[in-house]
C-alpha cells in the first residue's frame, strides 16, 4: 500500500499586475514581428516596382508603391503603440515597487510602535532614575565600609606609588662593584730589572 503525503495548496504569488505586464510584453513582442513583416513587404514591393517600371508598366509600379506609402504609415503608428506599450510595462513595473517600498515602511513603522511601546519615555526615566539612585547608594556604602581618603591621606599614596616605582627600577638594574681589588703597580720597569739581574749574574774575573 502506498503512501501519500499531502501538501498544502500554496497560494499564488502571481498578482494581476504580473499578469498585465505578460500581456503587455507578449502584445509587444507580436507588434515587433508584425513590424517586421512589414519592412520585408516595403522593401519587397519596392523592389517589383523598379521591375515594372523596366518593363514599362508604370501604373501598376504607380500601385505597389501607393501600397508601400500605406504600410510605411502603418509602420510609423505601430512604433508609436510599442512606445505606449513599452512605457505602460514600465509604470506597471514601478508601481508594483513602490508598493513593495511603501509595505515596507508599514511593517517597519509597526515594528517601531511596538518597541516604543515597551519603552516609553516613562519607563526609560524611571530606569535611569533607579541607576542613578543605586550609583549614589553604593558610592555611600564604599564610604562608609572603606572610608574616604583625604587630601592628605592621597599625598602619602602617591609618594608609596613613586617609592615603589623607584624601587623597582632599581631592581631591574645591575650593581657596578667598586671594591674588586686591583694588582699593584710595579716599581721598577721591566726591562731595567730584566738588565740589571743580567750583570749581577756575569762572573767576575780574578786578578793573577
Amino acid at each position: 500500500m502506498g503512501i501519500f503525503f499531502s501538501k498544502k495548496k500554496q497560494s499564488s504569488r502571481v498578482t494581476d499586475q504580473d499578469k498585465a505586464v505578460l500581456q503587455l510584453k507578449q502584445t509587444r513582442d507580436k507588434l515587433k514581428v508584425y513590424q517586421k513583416r512589414i519592412e520585408q513587404n516595403i522593401e519587397k514591393d519596392r523592389e517589383i516596382a523598379k521591375i515594372l517600371l523596366t518593363k514599362n508598366q508604370k501604373d501598376r509600379a504607380l500601385l505597389l508603391l501607393r501600397k508601400k506609402k500605406f504600410q510605411e504609415q502603418i509602420l510609423v503608428k505601430t512604433d508609436g503603440q510599442l512606445e505606449n506599450l513599452e512605457r505602460m510595462v514600465h509604470d506597471i513595473e514601478f508601481a508594483q515597487v513602490e508598493t513593495k517600498v511603501v509595505d515596507g515602511l508599514k511593517v517597519g513603522n509597526e515594528a517601531l510602535k511596538k518597541l516604543h511601546a515597551l519603552l516609553s519615555i516613562d519607563d526609560i526615566e524611571k530606569v535611569m532614575d533607579e541607576t542613578k539612585e543605586g550609583v549614589e547608594k553604593q558610592q555611600e556604602i564604599n564610604a562608609l565600609l572603606y572610608g574616604e581618603l583625604t587630601e592628605v591621606d592621597e599625598d602619602d599614596v602617591e609618594a608609596e606609588l613613586n617609592a615603589l616605582i623607584t624601587e623597582d627600577a632599581e631592581l631591574k638594574t645591575p650593581e657596578i662593584t667598586t671594591d674588586v681589588p686591583l694588582p699593584d703597580v710595579p716599581e721598577h720597569e721591566p726591562y731595567k730589572d730584566k738588565e740589571a739581574k743580567s750583570k749581577s749574574q756575569e762572573p767576575v774575573a780574578l786578578e793573577a
